[in-house]
């Protein structure tokens, strides 16, 4: 349920298209919807503007698979990261999507794309995050554009890209090892900068968090610093900012 689709029930309440009983048929699941164990939440997209994504990774094939299908009963849309082809196969919804790279099923995106935000990665081994990160922006209605591997061992890729750093609203910059893109992009631009560390480096990275200090530690003031590996909480908060 967003805010479109409750403007729809109450004008064709108004109009007599529906009726009453109808209506709060309709709407009888708000705030959440109570399958044992799951709650729901189709309210969330009136209460933040971004729907409830379903995180698949520690529930059954057939908690996630309920879910899903409860969410696209009340909304025909849903977004579910860190699942599998094997679920999205199971889930037996026509036009569902799924995203190999970032390990996302969608349906129901929206048309309308706005804004323009940028999605860099340090390396190629960065990319499933990235994408986690670009497939969520997009998901959600703003217009993604993606520049991988450009990393500081060759720092030219990156220049190679200095207009779309330039026409960009918002940039997501994806780093693992020592994680220093986000600040190089950072002294580059006035545009706000979200950092998303990523598991990806040897012994001394310790699975991302030698990344994490590196962009909490930044000298280059407002860089956003998001979760080891959480590409949809950056998608998230930069297509918020996009779309302000």
């Amino acid at each position: 349920m967003n805010t479109r689709k409750l403007q729809q029930i109450l004008s064709e309440v108004k109009s007599g298209g529906v009726s009453v009983e109808t209506a709060v048929r309709k709407l009888k699941h708000l705030p959440y919807e109570d399958i044992s164990f799951a709650k729901v939440d189709h309210h969330r997209h009136l209460r933040q503007g971004v729907p409830e994504v379903i995180f698949a990774s520690g529930k059954t094939d057939e908690q996630v698979i309920k879910i899903a299908r409860a969410m696209f009963k009340k909304s025909r849309s849903f977004l579910i990261t860190r699942a599998t082809k094997k679920i999205c196969i199971s889930l037996k919804i026509k036009n569902a999507v799924f995203h190999p790279a970032s390990g996302i099923i969608s349906i129901g995106e929206e048309k309308k794309k706005s804004g323009n935000i940028l999605v860099l990665t340090a390396g190629t081994s960065d990319i499933p995050v990235a994408e986690e990160a670009a497939v969520t922006a997009s998901f959600l209605g703003s217009k993604v554009n993606t520049v991988y591997d450009v990393g500081v061992a060759g720092l030219h890729r990156l220049m190679g890209n200095k207009d779309l750093i330039k026409e960009s609203r918002v940039i997501i910059v994806v780093a693992g090892m020592e994680g220093a893109l986000p600040s190089v992009v950072g002294g580059m631009t006035d545009k706000p900068v979200i950092a998303v560390p990523t598991s990806v480096g040897y012994g001394t990275s310790f699975g991302g968090i030698t990344a994490l200090f590196s962009m909490l530690n930044s000298c280059v003031p407002g860089i956003a610093v998001m979760n080891i590996d959480n590409g949809f909480g950056a998608g998230v908060l930069a297509h918020k900012i996009n779309t302000l």
